[in-house]
């Protein structure tokens, strides 16, 4: 059986590998962006000088080769789905018996003048890298539209080279439409300390461009017009899935897949950003663009294909990020708005960038999400304790077992039982402290 695989990102990259793991079937991996898997999330750190775009490749070159999966790096124009063939730009035609799509996300651009200006790129793909890479060096000014982890990577990477940055933000806060209030401010607060210019609350109505069709400035909703001459495009991304028009294959926002990600074609299935669980499980979006659910539907893909089938079931939900160094950490349900079903422990540091937020539901005080700013606590403990629908009682009691801070800094789990306090008027006393052998202990009871 031949497997051909559209997309060497994480989903295309993990399928392709647990394939191999699974059988002895002929693979062919097909990449227009790159020639070799790389790790798209240290692309900020290659700008920055903290690492050579090679060190982004987790595999050696050889790697392929020696695992008999075979890499073609071209464009994809074409699928027929009834003679089962994919056409190239360069290369001959390939010929599958099963196909994974896994073509990841597009920079969603917004519907505004300017867009097509020299100066103007997302961030996600390597050709993106590149193009900045080339045009720092002639940056005077930049400008950031949107608030999301991209647009804080963008000004963060221009900040490193000492390059003037507004970030232009729609909302009345950083990242408001995820973060709640709190971890908002604090990181609006963060950035507006590194010198950078955070607007509020007004959007970009035009982008303007000289003769030559370079980036000259932009104008804002308010009629402020802010001279720079690149722009940063920060509004989120798409499901890249232009090339299956007129296949058959449905779609809506994303590729429609089953719980095994199968399309309505049982020969292919699909996997990561550009994919849409028709029925996702309780809690989750259909649309998930994180590396890690594209990590899971890779070797799940691969299990459908060549094992038993295999449900999709992501789990709990997490993510992380980092804002100029502030670590940001989320488990379960932590919703940016107030809700009449679920309460929370908020503890924030009054003068440090650090803070703790455990939710909890109100009528049972079962614990069912965690963000963390600042400070690390440990992801089987915090699943643990949300899968187990532990009490919140508990979870205070025993919540220096979460934390993963390295063993000199300073615990704040005690402030966290004095916030408790002062909402509650209720008194909890930590457990015992506990060493690093009970809390292997602690994890080996985890439910799976």
């Amino acid at each position: 059986m031949h497997i051909a695989i559209i997309g060497n990102g994480i989903s295309g990259t993990t399928a392709a590998r647990f394939l191999r793991k699974y059988s002895h079937h002929r693979i062919t991996m097909i990449s227009a962006e790159s020639e070799y898997f790389f790790a798209r999330t240290g692309m900020m750190y290659a700008f920055m000088g903290h690492l050579r775009f090679s060190d982004l490749l987790p595999y050696e070159n050889w790697f392929w080769k020696k695992n008999k999966i075979d890499l073609v790096f071209d464009h994809v124009t074409r699928i027929d789905v009834l003679e089962k063939r994919l056409y190239l730009k360069r290369s001959p035609e390939i010929s599958y018996d099963k196909l994974i799509i896994a073509t990841g996300s597009k920079v969603n651009m917004p519907d505004i003048p300017g867009t097509s200006l020299h100066g103007v790129t997302g961030f996600y793909h390597k050709g993106d890298l590149e193009n900045i890479t080339n045009l720092h060096r002639s940056i005077s000014n930049a400008v950031i539209i949107g608030g999301g982890l991209i647009g804080i990577e963008l000004a963060e990477m221009f900040h490193s080279k000492n390059i003037p940055v507004t970030m232009v933000v729609r909302d009345a806060g950083y990242w408001r439409n995820t973060l709640p209030y709190e971890e908002s401010e604090m990181v609006g607060s963060l950035i507006k300390k590194q010198g950078i210019k955070l607007l509020l609350n007004t959007e970009v109505r035009e982008i303007q461009g000289n003769a030559e069709g370079k980036v000259k400035s932009v104008v804002l909703t308010d009629d402020n017009v802010i001279e720079c001459d690149f722009v940063g495009i920060a509004t989120g991304v798409l499901p890249q899935i232009s090339l299956l028009n007129d296949t058959g294959i449905a779609t809506e926002k994303g590729i429609l897949v089953d719980e095994y990600l199968q399309t309505n074609n049982p020969d292919i299935f699909a996997a990561g950003d550009c994919a849409q669980i028709r029925s996702p499980d309780s809690g989750r979006k259909s649309i998930e663009p994180v590396w890690y659910t594209g990590r899971i539907m890779g070797e799940l893909v691969a299990n459908n294909i060549c094992r038993n089938p295999v449900k999709y079931k992501p789990g709990i939900w997490f993510n992380s990020a980092k804002f100029f160094g502030m670590e940001y950490q989320v488990y379960g349900f932590v919703p940016n708005k107030k809700s009449t079903e679920y309460d929370n422990v908020f503890w924030q540091h009054p003068d440090t960038q650090k803070s703790v937020r455990i939710m909890y539901e109100q009528s049972t005080e079962k614990v069912v999400g965690f963000g963390l700013m600042g400070i690390r606590y440990r992801h089987e403990v915090c699943e643990k304790w949300i899968l187990e629908e532990t009490q919140l009682s508990t979870v205070l009691a025993d919540l220096s077992l979460a934390n993963f801070d390295p063993e000199f800094f300073r615990q704040y789990e005690p402030l966290v039982l004095e916030q408790y306090f002062q909402q509650t008027g209720k008194k909890i006393l930590p457990a015992k402290a506990k060493n690093l052998n009970a809390v292997i202990k602690f994890l080996k009871n985890v439910k799976r």
